[in-house]
């Protein structure tokens, strides 16, 4: 027993030498081996130990056995998923504090709350593969066959099916199956052939919708890692990640609260309450995925992500409706319906003459002989004949029925989308595309939209000198204006290393002055943070214009006061004032107004003015931010240029017959001279009349004197979300097509009742673009002009399609109805009249569609809201184009053999091929509304001159070489060249034509297809 044990012990002791040189996976092998190999060994002994039968009357000792507890080295962390999920889960505070409250979670993720995870690839990819990722998994995408099966249940595809299947079987059973599936097949093949390029089309825009649903969803977080705060991917974020939050942010995970004040959470996303939850380190530390920041700041650890929230698993439920029908696809559904209720009447009463021109004998075969000889002619025949004559009909309807309309909207909204993405704009609503072509009014912000929200702080008030430094004024109050910058702030400074540049984070203005006072007043911020601490904070707001904090002095345990926001704002709350020496002085009338004057002075000059004011706090003051008899510490002056191009953007609109108003926060000073410089504003435009007003001003006025005043306004400054709100009420009210610009959470009412929302992309908060309808990327002016051209050139685009589309509607209809009812016969037989259709529906929609904006568009006032879908431009054209290839067609149909010498079957081919040249001359007709040059911009459009090259050699193909498939005989150089020049008259006619005036008024105003 004892040699067993020591050879087993010899092996044991080799087995668990791990060696420092294996693999992370490799450790987990030689765990698992080591495991099995010692449950083994010590089953082995107790076996051989065991009691033979003729010795069970000797009682021997009991073996020894050694326990061995083999814990498997799988995570490199002090708590489990389950553990994480089920704290945030069950928000459970007594259960926090077992794992030692949120610094022990922190130090079980092996986070530091001070500096956060070190962010090494490593770190990151171990905590990924322990926690997860932070991605949900979706539904699975739609295949290209959801598409196939959805184009099959178009009722007209599935009875052209029913006639080409029953066509296919009666031609064999008669012809044999060598001869007889031509007719069946061929409409077949052209049935396939149309739904196959409609799948195509529906599926390549779904995979489109599918990608800006990607980067739709990809936000921007900030976090901090190895001690410096950095912008990632909501993706890139694992468990153990500090999250810094602010008003207006998504939680990005589950997490536990580490430091920040007044954070406010609106959970109604997860729980349907309205009201907002208050989160803080003592009572509710949780914080839930998918939630919103509704106030105040705060720093989170990231617990749970991906899969592991609830807002994961919720996620994964849903899946991105790209069904959205716009505006303008509604109108056309309607166009559509009316159209096809004609057609269908046209096929009805071409079944109709025909049926009866059968049956009563008035129809012969290719050799002349009677086709129905009552009880002689045999069943199948009969059917076969009926068939064919259905099929017919059904053929006119498939040709009348315009349903490449939905699909030429659904292609140029996909093709302007996906080019708007390249110039800086990311569509979140379909129907914004087309609507922003209507638009009459944008009103826009002021700071990183007119501007470049680069800023820098310029000019430094203290009492009423200009420019002093920090060695030129007493040290007691450059305390106090180190306290009120570092503690009064959600950004950070950060330095890498001794030697290396600091890096400031945070907004715009908070950066400028964080900079200025670090540079400029020597302020120390991890000095300063560590000398006080924080007791109480009001967070700024676009409502107040302010923020406060309350603070204690850790060496002499005094608690201070301190105010930052818009100049008058703070200077009204000021009773006092310091001077360069410290002395503090009272601030009476005198004092107050050139305080004023400073502050208008700077404002003239474009600045953003902010003030810093103090106050020592009394013992009984403690509980609550006082807002009066403060003392004024200085004033800043920011510079914030305006962006290169929005001047020129600015004249862009308002030639294009829509008006510009600036809605902003500044004061009137700062609005006007920006405005001014941006040429919203005339230089010596008089402002007494109702140009400029303030938002309180606008807010105080009666509803009558808003709706009476509210179109002359073109600047509006101190305004609040609520005044914007109220703005774009009153133009609506008006009949205006408004737009709007907003980055702010309280910016979400005023984009949601706009016609069209526009939110920042750099500077908007996850509310504000979950408000809107389009995301401008580089929250430029210049980007929101570009979707208005987009916009035009979407409606445009359709209405060059819908010229186009019924041209073919109207010819092919009265062609074949004049034809059938005379002639007893239609000319363009099942397959030619598919294929016309192919060619017009989705060739002619992808052609016309994909048209790029041009310089007209911005030349033209915009399209009001009762502006008729087809304009009196529109039908001039159409119905000259249709008048014309219905004169030339049933001249053909009636003397065509007589004057060309031809056969029938001949004759029959020069008028469907004559037909669908006529459409692809017409295509470059629709190019141009009203302007006579067709060809203008031509070479740019790469995909129409394809797209006509394409239809031409089909075109060939199906006249030459696919007689059996198309029914049709070849034609020699001369009808060729008869066909062309038939085909070539609709340029100069529709030159012609546009010579011709229309009046203003819709002739058709009962064709105002509205929604």
């Amino acid at each position: 027993m004892t040699t067993v044990l020591q050879s087993d012990m010899l092996c044991f002791d080799y087995a668990i030498q791990v060696p420092a040189t294996l693999t992370k996976s490799r450790k987990k092998w030689h765990s698992l081996f080591l495991t099995i190999y010692c449950s083994r060994k010590f089953s082995s002994l107790v076996v051989k130990s065991s009691t033979p039968k003729h010795e069970t009357d000797v009682v021997r000792r009991s073996p020894s056995y050694v326990s061995l507890n083999v814990v498997p080295q799988s995570s490199a962390f002090g708590i489990d998923q389950t553990t994480l999920v089920e704290l945030v889960k069950e928000k459970k505070v007594e259960r926090l504090q077992k794992h030692g409250g949120v610094n022990g979670v922190a130090s079980d993720l092996g986070t530091d709350t001070r500096v956060g995870i070190s962010g090494s690839t490593e770190d990151v990819v171990c905590r990924r593969e322990a926690f997860g990722s932070n991605t949900y998994k979706k539904p699975p995408a739609k295949g290209f066959f959801h598409f196939v099966i959805e184009a099959f249940k178009d009722l007209t595809i599935m009875i052209l099916l029913g006639c080409a299947a029953l066509s296919l079987g009666f031609g064999i059973k008669e012809h044999g199956l060598k001869e007889g599936w031509y007719d069946g097949g061929s409409i077949f093949v052209a049935v396939f052939l149309v739904i196959a390029v409609s799948a195509i089309s529906n599926y390549r825009q779904n995979r489109q919708f599918d990608k800006l649903s990607k980067v739709s969803n990809n936000i921007q977080i900030d976090v901090v890692r190895g001690g410096r705060r950095q912008q990632i991917s909501i993706f890139d974020i694992v468990v153990g990640d500090i999250v810094c939050l602010k008003i207006g942010d998504q939680v990005p995970a589950d997490g536990l609260f580490i430091d920040g004040h007044s954070l406010q959470v609106d959970e109604s996303s997860m729980t349907g309450e309205s009201d907002h939850v208050e989160v803080n380190g003592s009572r509710n530390p949780f914080l839930l995925s998918g939630t919103k920041v509704a106030d105040g700041y705060a720093q989170m650890l990231v617990t749970s992500v991906g899969m592991n929230t609830t807002w994961g698993q919720m996620m994964c439920q849903i899946s991105r409706d790209n069904d959205e029908e716009t505006p303008l696809q509604a109108r056309l559904n309607k166009l559509t319906s009316a159209i096809g209720k004609v057609g269908l009447a046209v096929a009805v009463l071409v079944l109709v003459v025909l049926l009866v021109r059968y049956f009563t004998g008035n129809t012969t075969d290719e050799k002349g002989n009677r086709e129905f000889n009552g009880s002689k002619t045999k069943s199948d025949d009969i059917i076969n004949a009926v068939v064919g004559i259905v099929a017919a009909a059904v053929t006119i309807v498939v040709v009348a029925i315009p349903e490449g309309l939905p699909l030429a909207v659904t292609l140029t909204l996909a093709y302007s989308m996906k080019r708007m993405m390249a110039d800086q704009a990311m569509v979140r609503k379909l129907s914004a595309c087309e609507t922003m072509g209507s638009a009459t009014t944008i009103c826009t912000d002021k700071t990183g939209t007119l501007t470049l929200n680069q800023m820098k702080v310029t000019k430094f008030w203290l009492a009423q000198e200009e420019g002093a430094t920090a060695s030129s004024i007493s040290p007691f109050v450059v305390d106090l204006i180190h306290q009120g910058v570092a503690l009064n702030t959600t950004g950070s400074v950060y330095r890498a290393s001794s030697g290396a540049e600091l890096e400031f984070s945070g907004s715009p203005t908070e950066k400028a002055i964080l900079s200025w006072a670090v540079m400029e007043m020597k302020m120390d911020m991890e000095k300063m943070k560590k000398s006080c601490s924080i007791i109480q904070v009001e967070a700024f707001n676009s409502q107040k214009k302010r923020s406060g904090v309350l603070i204690g002095r850790n060496d002499d345990d005094t608690v201070h006061l301190h105010w930052k926001g818009a100049a008058e704002m703070i200077l009204a709350m000021c009773s006092t004032y310091y001077d360069a020496s410290g002395v503090v002085k009272d601030l009476n009338h005198d004092e107050r107004t050139k305080f004023e004057q400073i502050i208008q002075g700077m404002a003239a000059s474009s600045l953003r003015c902010i003030a810093f004011a103090h106050r020592q706090v009394p013992e009984e003051e403690q509980k609550k931010l006082k807002e009066d008899s403060l003392t004024l510490l200085g004033l800043v002056g920011i510079k914030d240029p305006c962006r290169p191009g929005v001047k020129k953007a600015v004249e862009d609109c308002q030639y294009a017959g829509v008006n510009i108003k600036m809605i902003t926060g500044d004061n009137v000073f700062t609005a006007r001279a920006i405005a001014t410089e941006c040429g919203i504003l005339k230089p010596g435009q008089d402002m007494s009349s109702g140009v400029v007003v303030e938002g309180e001003e606008f807010r105080n006025y009666t509803p009558e004197e808003r709706m009476e005043k509210v179109e002359k306004i073109r600047v509006m400054a101190r305004s609040s979300p609520f005044d914007k709100l109220l703005m774009v009420q009153c133009l609506k009210q008006k009949g205006h097509v408004v737009a709007v610009t907003g980055d702010g959470t309280n910016d979400a009412p005023a984009l949601k009742e706009a016609d069209i929302g526009l939110s920042m992309g750099i500077q908007g908060t996850e509310v504000a673009k979950e408000s809107s309808d389009i995301v401008i990327l580089d929250d430029n002016f210049a980007s929101v002009v570009t979707v208005l051209r987009w916009g035009r050139c979407v409606y445009t685009n359709i209405q060059k399609f819908i010229q186009f589309q019924l041209t073919v509607n109207v010819a092919a209809l009265c062609i074949n109805f004049v034809a059938a009812v005379s002639a007893g016969e239609v000319p363009l037989t099942a397959v030619q009249l598919l294929w016309v259709n192919l060619i017009m529906d989705t060739l002619g929609a992808l052609a016309l569609a994909t048209e790029r904006p041009t310089k007209e568009l911005m030349e033209k006032p915009p399209v009001g809201r009762t502006e008729p879908l087809i304009t009196n431009i529109m039908w001039r054209n159409l119905l000259a184009q249709a008048l014309y290839q219905i004169a030339v067609l049933l001249t053909l149909q009636f003397s065509g053999e007589s004057i060309f010498g031809v056969t029938e079957k001949v004759n029959d081919t020069l008028i469907f091929n004559t037909f669908v040249l006529c459409q692809v001359f017409n295509e470059f007709n629709a190019r141009k509304l009203e302007k006579k040059n067709v060809f203008e911009g031509i070479h740019k459009n790469k995909l129409f001159i394809g797209i006509i090259g394409i239809t031409i050699l089909l075109q060939v193909v199906m006249v030459e070489f696919l007689k059996r498939f198309a029914d049709t005989e070849r034609l020699n150089w001369g009808q060729w060249g008869a066909c062309i020049a038939m085909a070539a008259v609709s340029w100069p006619l529709g030159w012609v034509v546009k010579c011709l005036p229309v009046p203003e008024k819709p002739i058709f105003s009962y064709l105002k297809w509205r929604k």
